[in-house]
């Protein structure tokens, strides 16, 4: 008798006799994004849908972002829709018993050929997860396109199916078994072998699924998942596709729960640190069981690697078949090492491992990662972590990777953190949804504050077809899940449960709602205050009462205040840092939106604005046939300020812990000013990842130490010689001299709120300019740009030459093109071809420029401003080779290792 029937067989005389199995089963994830069959109608669409949604009749989204939020419309269903089936899989996150949903009798869509097993799929597209079925394009360039600027201009939209096959090896029979998708856009609903199991509305949350009762140890086992992505539906880019990880849970029937630990600290201080450890343990068993818990703690580090620091006693109780039990305890830690942010302090993890034990056997073993740190949200002295005050150097992040889209990719993620570390950034805001769960492993690995956001609008709406039409349904279960999902990390600092709400116009029935939210938030994590971002919201309005902490939306430096604003419409605030602050004198006010300065890298536009901010119009740092913005970033959205004048108000009000600049990166989608081009100028850092020359000025203010002094504009233009050619200096240094060919041009002094030093009379010659500048006296730093000569050669150059030969692994190469001093050339615009040869491929080109409608999958690029971009996947070990040519140039190669 072989081994496994010979299991099978006992298993069914231990279950038959009432005896347990889970002795030998033991939790599994498993990774299932491999060999998937993809399918996307062309056109119409079958008739499995979620709800029916209200007609589109103005589908304009070429709108001002700070626009008025207005009432949703009323829509009744008059067929049969899929809502009632999918509404029982939130039940985990509705509180009260009595509003749980009840599956109706039936199978919906039992007969549809594509979630049968004996349907043929092998004409389908073969995709590995995540993907984005819309970040190949092509772009739409039309005005009416179904798909406009606001969201990216990409075929995001329409109905789509992904099919894979399951190997469920027979001696899985009597596990619990559950998928678990980390993001699937949007209105996931999924079949196994013909029945509806579940789904999901909101594209952002992750979700479970019970595939037990459906599932076939040792047989065919089909998977079907159709998405639905309407046109229409968000203001941004919000991706397309099974854009997150999947995964297949195997757990014993008594296991800890989903998401099922919560591990908190308090009187933390360098001597000691009290720890509270919460468990949740399911028994999905026919039987009460007797069960033991145990948890072990280590340290997580990289350096110091996993080392056993304590164990938690182990507690016992009798577990009811089919009920949920809660296990807490409290130890205290000696001589913890905390959690902090760089560089100040170091970002150090634990893994709690805890155990449920039956009879001697341990049956579920579940690992949480987490941190030791103490917040304390301070009115005058804003934050302070670990004793320390920390100020907020932050931005805000759309969770788009550029030209790789919205499918999640860990380095293209840490790609764009270690960007925004060089900064001097050290918070990240997500906006204005839950991110990838990866993305919070990276922030508490890397010492990144978060603010985590789950949605930009409750009931009324922003784009016809958002996710106000779910929320009266889901709101529960999307901001519970949520918070259990992400509450042990340590990056995460506070909740955001809103931006920008349509909420703020509506009194007290908005608060109301406010309230109701912020209830759900307490009820599940007490020890982070919640908020809700307010661009509108006055301090004698109902709505800010409700929240712990106050963050502003541009209402702190002033909304279209200024003079070069006046003749805009839309919302106009005075600064309101003192009338928040006066109001609420017990609460830390931050800015969770600052900026919106608007820029192209590399591109210069004469005349220059004389002051200090003003919004791009023609002939003022905007160019609409280019669809450019001046980078002397003094140019800004209607709703914004220049960093200069935001910088200028927080000084003023040190009070104010800091700010969230909008926006860390340029994003796909909401191209202010021009609703034409693909992507947004608002980035301190562009859309293939190269700063711009505002990078300079907030690494100026963020990392004060830093010696660095930077010069723009580029200091090649024929065209302008004899022309007035300002020319600004980025430092943090007090004291600068500018020459030009060795002639200096003045020394300047900075003056209390000046965030620049501006020779605004600079006449062009060709040649050498260079800063010298100091500090308290002291040499500071030097920068020097030269005139370039005619572009001869090309340059590769990787963020890293050996990567990992794991399929996922990327390498990002920054082409550039240089004279034949190997000077670079900053005005290049030259055609570029990329080709590869070796174990790996190109993913995809890009340049930065958000006017390019060049698909993001070609192979051929144009450079922009002397600079593009080719991103490169590993297929297998080995060395690949990439060539990069253009007409009349010397060609670039380089070998990039897969090991």
């Amino acid at each position: 008798m072989s081994r496994s029937i010979f299991y099978l067989l006992l298993c069914s005389l231990l279950m038959n006799s009432g005896c347990k199995t889970e002795g030998w089963i033991t939790r599994e994830r498993i990774s299932i994004n491999e060999n998937w069959r993809f399918f996307r109608y062309d056109t119409g669409a079958d008739k499995l849908i979620y709800d029916v949604r209200p007609d589109v009749t103005d589908r304009n989204d070429n709108v001002v972002a700070d626009s008025r939020p207005t009432e949703s419309v009323a829509v009744t269903a008059s067929g049969e829709v899929l809502k009632n089936w999918i509404l029982p899989s939130g039940n985990a996150f509705i509180s009260d018993p009595a509003k749980r949903h009840q599956r109706p009798p039936g199978n919906p869509g039992e007969d549809f050929p594509f979630v049968q097993t004996d349907f043929s799929d092998l004409a389908w597209e073969s995709v590995n997860l995540p993907h984005d079925w819309a970040i190949k394009g092509p772009f739409y360039t039309t005005p009416d396109a179904i798909v406009g600027g606001g969201m990216g201009r990409l075929p995001v939209h329409g109905v789509a199916w992904y099919r894979k096959r399951l190997d469920v090896p027979v001696n899985d029979k009597g596990k619990h078994i559950y998928l678990d998708i980390d993001g699937a856009m949007s209105y996931a609903m999924v079949w196994l072998n013909g029945h509806l199991v579940g789904g999901w509305p909101y594209g952002y949350n992750s979700f479970r699924l019970d595939l037990t009762p459906y599932i076939r140890p040792g047989g065919d086992n089909l998977l079907a998942i159709r998405l639905d992505n309407p046109p229409n539906s968000s203001r941004w880019y919000p991706g397309a596709g099974i854009y997150r990880n999947v995964w297949l849970t195997k757990v014993n029937p008594i296991h800890v729960a989903h998401w099922g630990t919560f591990i908190t600290s308090r009187n933390v201080s360098a001597s000691a640190a009290t720890i509270d450890v919460a468990v949740q343990v399911e028994n999905k068993s026919g039987n009460d069981q007797q069960i033991e818990i145990i948890t072990d703690i280590f340290t997580d580090d990289k350096k110091d690697g996993k080392r056993k620091v304590t164990t938690i006693p182990a507690s016992t109780a009798t577990i009811k078949a089919g009920e949920t039990y809660k296990a807490e305890s409290t130890i205290t830690l000696q001589n913890p090492l905390l959690w902090g942010p760089p560089p100040s302090q170091q970002p150090h993890l634990y893994t709690a491992t805890t155990k449920i034990i039956i009879g001697g056997k341990t049956v579920d073993e579940y690992n949480t990662t987490f941190g030791i740190r103490s917040l304390v949200f301070d009115a005058e002295k804003g934050l302070l972590v670990n004793g320390e005050p920390i100020r907020f150097r932050g931005v805000n992040q759309h969770h788009d990777l550029g030209a790789l889209g919205a499918a999640f990719s860990v380095r293209a993620a840490e790609r764009q953190l270690e960007i925004l570390r060089e900064l001097g950034c050290n918070a990240i805001r997500l906006a204005h949804n839950p991110p990838t769960p990866e993305l919070l492993d990276l922030t508490d690995r890397m010492g990144f504050l978060v603010i985590d956001e789950i949605f930009d609008n409750w009931e009324r709406k922003k784009t016809p077809l958002d996710f106000h039409l779910i929320f009266p349904d889901w709101h529960e279960q999307d901001t519970r899940s949520f918070i259990r999902r992400d509450r042990n990390h340590p990056s995460v600092i506070a909740w955001s449960f809103g931006n920008e709400v349509g909420e703020q116009y509506t009194a007290e029935q908005g608060a109301a709602l406010a309230k109701k939210l912020y209830d759900i938030v307490m009820e599940e994590d007490s020890t982070r205050p919640a908020t809700a971002s307010m661009n509108f919201a006055k301090p004698d309005m109902p709505f800010p009462q409700v929240m712990d902490i106050l963050s502003l939306n541009y209402q702190g430096e002033g909304i279209r205040d200024a003079p070069a604003y006046q003749h805009l419409k839309g919302i106009k605030t005075s600064p309101l840092y003192p009338a928040f602050q006066s109001k609420f004198p017990g609460k830390l006010i931050f800015s969770s939106e600052t900026a919106s300065t608007l820029s192209t890298r590399g591109t210069y536009l004469f005349p220059v604005f004389d002051g200090t901010s003003a919004p791009v119009s023609e002939g003022v740092g905007g160019n609409a046939k280019l669809q450019h913005v001046s980078a002397y970033e003094l140019y800004t959205a209607a709703f914004g300020a220049s960093p200069d004048k935001v910088f200028a108000s927080q000084d003023q009000h040190p009070y104010v812990a800091g700010e969230f600049v909008w926006s860390g990166f340029d994003y796909l989608g909401e191209p202010t000013p021009y609703y034409s081009a693909r992507s947004a100028y608002s980035g301190i850092i562009d859309l293939a990842g190269f700063p711009k020359d505002r990078f300079y000025l907030y690494q100026a203010r963020w990392r004060p130490e830093h010696k660095m002094a930077h010069i723009l504009p580029h200091w090649t233009w024929p065209e302008r010689t004899g022309d007035i050619t300002p020319v600004h200096v980025f430092t943090a240094a007090d004291e600068a001299e500018l020459f030009l060919n060795d002639v200096s041009l003045g020394r300047k002094k900075r003056d209390d709120y000046e965030y620049r030093f501006r020779w605004d009379s600079v006449i062009y010659q060709p040649g050498v300019l260079r800063v010298m500048t100091w500090k308290k006296g002291e040499v500071w730093a030097a920068d020097t740009v030269r005139t370039a000569g005619e572009a001869a050669q090309l340059q590769l150059a990787p963020d890293r030459n050996a990567i990992k030969a794991d399929g996922k692994d990327l390498s990002f190469i920054t082409l550039r093109v240089l004279d034949k001093n190997g000077m670079p050339v900053p005005r290049a615009d030259h055609s570029i071809q990329f080709d590869i040869s070796g174990p790996g491929e190109i993913v995809c080109t890009d340049n930065g420029d958000p006017a390019d409608l060049v698909s993001f999958s070609s192979h051929e690029r144009k450079a922009f401003s002397g600079l593009a971009l080719v991103i490169v996947r590993s297929k297998a070990a080995g060395d690949i080779k990439i060539t990069a040519r253009a007409a009349g140039l010397q060609p670039a190669d380089i070998i990039i290792h897969a090991q």
